[in-house]
């Protein structure tokens, strides 16, 4: 890895030397993103090469809590913690004890008691990342707590817009479907605010709340939203989090906020589409633009190998060494 990576570690843990966790981008500042999305840049460089892995956290133990389905941020977490040469544990909860009654709280000090240095967790529960932050030694990263917060997805989705952009200062970006339930909208409100970009939520009105406190612009109508957008990023329906009718169909549902080419030409030619999945092709989004040349869909996948690789650099602390 390039040695500014180090040394820009360094720089951060000298300012916030008492941070271990990644519980949500909220609490982060601009300074903690830019630092994280720096490294960044230097481990994508790594992934260019033949030999992908680095010695960087060797000696280092994760343990992988998922309490909730997961491909792409599952996946991705572990390439990136074998691409540092961690030691790696994919905790099976459908054959552990918690489906014998075990609380979060004895799972995670029993994971604990091991001499863990990371626990990765997503969880059903709003707050559950916090919670067990606030009670074991180990850096804890949420992959994804109920309807809360997703902060990498935020941090690989950052990272995917300046690379094709350049920078996020200044962009308009439509956030298009099911906000109400989408952890990944809210973190990257947060994350976007900070970086003064313009942001657009859009969908039916059952769908996108208001979010008091940020300088978000709120829309029903798709034609609207999208007009000369920088950045169309477009959200999962989350059936399973819907305990009642938010719309009447899939089908009226794609015909009022649905994303296809005619309706993408609303938006600026050089528009960047983007999904963090799992996609429903012809519900959010049709296949002939989820598979265009404006989309950055798989470049989001292989940007979060770069990003949870900086992240659990930077928690590890490792850059205090230099």
């Amino acid at each position: 890895m390039k040695r500014t990576a180090g040394k820009t570690a360094y720089i951060w843990y000298c300012r916030v030397k008492m941070l271990k966790d990644l519980v949500g981008i909220k609490e982060s500042s601009k300074e903690d993103i830019e630092l994280i999305l720096s490294t960044a840049s230097s481990f994508k460089d790594v992934l260019k090469r033949d030999i992908k892995k680095v010695p960087t956290l060797r000696g280092k133990t994760t343990v992988n809590l998922f309490f909730e389905p997961s491909t792409r941020t599952k996946t991705s977490f572990e390439l990136a913690e074998k691409r540092l040469s961690t030691d790696v544990l994919n905790f099976s909860v459908p054959t552990s004890s918690v489906v014998k009654g075990e609380s979060l709280y004895d799972t995670v000090k029993t994971i604990e008691a091991y001499g863990v240095d990371f626990i990765v967790i997503r969880h059903s529960s709003s707050g559950a990342p916090h919670f067990i932050a606030r009670n074991v030694n180990a850096s804890v990263i949420n992959a994804g707590d109920g309807i809360n917060e997703h902060p990498t997805q935020a941090l690989l989705d950052a990272f995917t817009i300046i690379e094709k952009k350049g920078s996020l200062q200044g962009l308009t970006i439509a956030i298009v479907g099911d906000v109400f339930h989408s952890r990944v909208a809210k973190s990257n409100v947060y994350l976007l605010s900070r970086f003064d970009a313009r942001i657009r939520l859009i969908g039916p009105p059952t769908l996108v709340p208001e979010m008091k406190g940020y300088n978000v612009e709120v829309l029903s109508d798709m034609d609207e939203g999208l007009k000369d957008a920088d950045v169309v990023m477009m959200l999962r329906i989350q059936m399973e989090r819907q305990g009642r009718g938010f719309f009447p169909t899939t089908q009226e549902y794609f015909r009022y906020w649905g994303l296809d080419m005619k309706r993408l030409k609303r938006a600026k030619k050089d528009a960047l589409v983007m999904h963090p999945g799992p996609m429903n092709r012809g519900i959010e989004i049709s296949s002939e633009v989820a598979d265009s040349s404006q989309s950055a869909i798989l470049d989001q996948v292989t940007n979060g190998i770069a990003v949870r690789m900086a992240v659990m650099y930077l928690l590890s602390r490792e850059g205090e060494n230099g």
